[in-house]
Protein backbone atom coordinates (compact mmCIF):
# COMPACT_ATOMS: atom_id res chain seq x y z
CA UNK A 1 0.00 0.00 0.00
CA UNK A 2 1.24 3.54 -0.76
CA UNK A 3 2.25 5.50 2.33
CA UNK A 4 0.64 8.79 3.30
CA UNK A 5 2.31 12.08 4.09
CA UNK A 6 0.83 15.49 4.90
CA UNK A 7 2.57 18.69 3.68
CA UNK A 8 4.24 19.40 7.08
CA UNK A 9 5.76 15.93 7.04
CA UNK A 10 6.85 16.40 3.45
CA UNK A 11 8.61 19.66 4.32
CA UNK A 12 10.46 17.92 7.15
CA UNK A 13 11.43 15.05 4.86
CA UNK A 14 12.76 17.38 2.16
CA UNK A 15 14.62 19.53 4.69
CA UNK A 16 16.34 16.45 6.09
CA UNK A 17 17.28 15.21 2.61
CA UNK A 18 18.64 18.59 1.51
CA UNK A 19 20.60 18.95 4.75
CA UNK A 20 22.65 15.97 3.58
CA UNK A 21 23.88 18.17 0.71
CA UNK A 22 23.31 15.60 -2.04
CA UNK A 23 25.71 15.63 -4.95
CA UNK A 24 22.89 16.07 -7.47
CA UNK A 25 19.57 17.91 -7.26
CA UNK A 26 16.70 16.26 -5.44
CA UNK A 27 13.79 15.79 -7.87
CA UNK A 28 10.21 15.75 -6.56
CA UNK A 29 7.31 14.81 -8.87
CA UNK A 30 3.79 16.02 -7.99
CA UNK A 31 0.94 14.34 -9.85
CA UNK A 32 -2.72 13.81 -9.07
CA UNK A 33 -6.20 14.65 -10.24
CA UNK A 34 -6.93 18.12 -11.56
CA UNK A 35 -7.95 20.47 -8.79
CA UNK A 36 -6.16 18.44 -6.13
CA UNK A 37 -3.68 21.22 -5.32
CA UNK A 38 -0.51 20.30 -7.24
CA UNK A 39 0.37 23.88 -8.15
CA UNK A 40 -0.64 25.16 -4.72
CA UNK A 41 1.64 22.62 -3.04
CA UNK A 42 4.50 23.42 -5.44
CA UNK A 43 4.12 27.12 -4.60
CA UNK A 44 4.16 26.32 -0.90
CA UNK A 45 7.32 24.27 -1.27
CA UNK A 46 9.12 27.01 -3.22
CA UNK A 47 8.34 29.46 -0.41
CA UNK A 48 9.71 26.99 2.12
CA UNK A 49 12.73 26.14 -0.06
CA UNK A 50 13.74 29.23 -2.06
CA UNK A 51 16.72 27.34 -3.53
CA UNK A 52 14.44 25.40 -5.88
CA UNK A 53 13.00 25.48 -9.37
CA UNK A 54 9.57 24.38 -10.57
CA UNK A 55 8.86 22.72 -13.90
CA UNK A 56 5.18 22.74 -14.90
CA UNK A 57 3.97 20.02 -17.23
CA UNK A 58 1.30 22.48 -18.42
CA UNK A 59 4.12 24.44 -20.09
CA UNK A 60 4.89 21.48 -22.33
CA UNK A 61 1.69 21.02 -24.28
CA UNK A 62 2.09 20.33 -27.96
CA UNK A 63 0.95 23.12 -30.26
CA UNK A 64 -2.33 21.99 -31.89
CA UNK A 65 -0.74 21.76 -35.34
CA UNK A 66 1.71 19.14 -34.04
CA UNK A 67 -0.87 16.86 -32.44
CA UNK A 68 -1.87 13.63 -34.11
CA UNK A 69 -5.40 13.14 -35.35
CA UNK A 70 -7.65 11.87 -32.59
CA UNK A 71 -5.34 13.09 -29.82
CA UNK A 72 -8.40 13.89 -27.69
CA UNK A 73 -8.93 10.16 -27.16
CA UNK A 74 -5.35 9.28 -26.23
CA UNK A 75 -3.87 10.13 -22.82
CA UNK A 76 -0.69 12.23 -23.07
CA UNK A 77 -1.07 12.80 -26.84
CA UNK A 78 -1.36 16.54 -26.22
CA UNK A 79 2.00 16.64 -24.42
CA UNK A 80 5.50 17.28 -25.76
CA UNK A 81 7.11 14.74 -23.46
CA UNK A 82 10.40 14.62 -25.37
CA UNK A 83 10.88 18.36 -24.92
CA UNK A 84 9.91 18.17 -21.25
CA UNK A 85 12.44 15.41 -20.68
CA UNK A 86 15.31 16.69 -22.80
CA UNK A 87 15.02 20.48 -22.46
CA UNK A 88 13.95 20.74 -18.84
CA UNK A 89 14.03 17.67 -16.64
CA UNK A 90 17.27 16.06 -17.80
CA UNK A 91 19.49 19.17 -17.41
CA UNK A 92 17.82 20.00 -14.07
CA UNK A 93 18.44 16.45 -12.84
CA UNK A 94 22.05 16.59 -14.01
CA UNK A 95 22.67 19.85 -12.18
CA UNK A 96 22.79 22.08 -15.26
CA UNK A 97 20.95 25.35 -15.95
CA UNK A 98 17.59 24.91 -17.67
CA UNK A 99 16.68 27.01 -20.70
CA UNK A 100 12.97 27.00 -19.94
CA UNK A 101 10.73 27.48 -22.99
CA UNK A 102 7.09 27.41 -21.93
CA UNK A 103 4.28 26.98 -24.45
CA UNK A 104 1.17 29.05 -23.71
CA UNK A 105 -2.05 27.45 -24.94
CA UNK A 106 -3.89 30.71 -24.32
CA UNK A 107 -1.47 32.71 -26.47
CA UNK A 108 -0.89 29.87 -28.92
CA UNK A 109 2.83 30.58 -28.84
CA UNK A 110 6.06 29.82 -27.03
CA UNK A 111 7.01 32.27 -24.33
CA UNK A 112 10.45 33.90 -24.13
CA UNK A 113 13.14 31.53 -22.91
CA UNK A 114 14.06 31.86 -19.24
CA UNK A 115 17.27 30.49 -17.79
CA UNK A 116 16.68 28.64 -14.53
CA UNK A 117 19.80 28.41 -12.41
CA UNK A 118 20.96 25.15 -10.87
CA UNK A 119 19.21 24.53 -7.54
CA UNK A 120 19.34 21.67 -5.05
CA UNK A 121 15.57 21.02 -5.28
CA UNK A 122 13.68 20.46 -8.54
CA UNK A 123 9.88 20.26 -8.39
CA UNK A 124 8.05 18.78 -11.37
CA UNK A 125 4.35 19.41 -11.01
CA UNK A 126 1.35 18.60 -13.14
CA UNK A 127 -0.52 15.83 -14.87
CA UNK A 128 1.64 13.16 -16.52
CA UNK A 129 4.55 13.72 -14.11
CA UNK A 130 4.49 9.98 -13.44
CA UNK A 131 4.84 8.69 -16.95
CA UNK A 132 7.65 6.11 -16.79
CA UNK A 133 10.11 8.00 -18.99
CA UNK A 134 9.54 11.16 -16.95
CA UNK A 135 9.17 9.66 -13.51
CA UNK A 136 12.48 7.79 -13.62
CA UNK A 137 14.22 11.10 -12.98
CA UNK A 138 12.30 11.63 -9.71
CA UNK A 139 13.65 10.79 -6.28
CA UNK A 140 10.20 11.09 -4.69
CA UNK A 141 6.78 10.80 -6.38
CA UNK A 142 3.75 12.33 -4.70
CA UNK A 143 0.15 11.70 -5.74
CA UNK A 144 -2.42 14.24 -4.57
CA UNK A 145 -5.96 13.03 -3.93
CA UNK A 146 -9.32 14.79 -4.04
CA UNK A 147 -12.89 13.57 -3.87
CA UNK A 148 -15.10 14.27 -6.91
CA UNK A 149 -17.40 16.73 -5.13
CA UNK A 150 -14.55 18.96 -3.96
CA UNK A 151 -12.90 18.64 -7.37
CA UNK A 152 -16.02 19.97 -9.07
CA UNK A 153 -16.28 22.88 -6.62
CA UNK A 154 -12.65 23.87 -7.16
CA UNK A 155 -12.80 23.59 -10.93
CA UNK A 156 -16.00 25.65 -11.03
CA UNK A 157 -14.27 28.42 -9.07
CA UNK A 158 -11.15 28.17 -11.21
CA UNK A 159 -12.53 27.97 -14.76
CA UNK A 160 -16.22 28.85 -14.57
CA UNK A 161 -19.32 26.89 -15.57
CA UNK A 162 -18.73 26.92 -19.34
CA UNK A 163 -15.18 25.56 -19.20
CA UNK A 164 -16.14 23.09 -16.47
CA UNK A 165 -18.27 21.27 -19.04
CA UNK A 166 -15.16 20.89 -21.22
CA UNK A 167 -13.15 19.60 -18.25
CA UNK A 168 -15.81 16.99 -17.52
CA UNK A 169 -16.22 15.97 -21.16
CA UNK A 170 -12.57 15.91 -22.20
CA UNK A 171 -9.84 16.51 -19.64
CA UNK A 172 -11.05 14.49 -16.68
CA UNK A 173 -11.75 11.36 -18.79
CA UNK A 174 -8.29 11.69 -20.40
CA UNK A 175 -6.74 12.08 -16.97
CA UNK A 176 -8.59 9.05 -15.61
CA UNK A 177 -7.50 7.00 -18.63
CA UNK A 178 -3.88 7.97 -17.89
CA UNK A 179 -4.19 6.91 -14.25
CA UNK A 180 -5.80 3.62 -15.27
CA UNK A 181 -3.22 2.90 -17.97
CA UNK A 182 -0.32 3.30 -15.55
CA UNK A 183 -2.08 1.97 -12.44
CA UNK A 184 -1.67 5.20 -10.49
CA UNK A 185 -1.24 5.72 -7.67
CA UNK A 186 0.97 2.67 -7.30
CA UNK A 187 2.99 1.35 -4.38
CA UNK A 188 5.96 3.60 -5.07
CA UNK A 189 3.83 6.74 -4.76
CA UNK A 190 3.51 8.75 -1.58
CA UNK A 191 -0.09 9.89 -1.12
CA UNK A 192 -0.90 13.43 -0.03
CA UNK A 193 -4.24 13.52 1.80
CA UNK A 194 -6.90 15.91 0.57
CA UNK A 195 -7.02 19.30 2.25
CA UNK A 196 -10.46 20.78 1.66
CA UNK A 197 -9.31 24.08 3.15
CA UNK A 198 -6.41 24.56 0.73
CA UNK A 199 -6.76 27.72 -1.36
CA UNK A 200 -8.13 27.38 -4.86
CA UNK A 201 -5.58 28.13 -7.57
CA UNK A 202 -6.47 31.39 -9.31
Amino acid sequence: MPQNIAPPGLISLLAAALAQQPTKPLVLALDGRCGSGKTTLADRLTRQFPASIVLHTDDFYLPPAQRVRGWEKTPCANMDLVRLRDEALRPAYEGQPVLYRAYSCRAGAYQPVQELAVQPLVILEGSYSMLPDIRRHADLSLFLRINPEVQQERLLQRVGAARLKDFNARWIPLENAYFDAYHLPDESCVLVPQDVNAPVRP
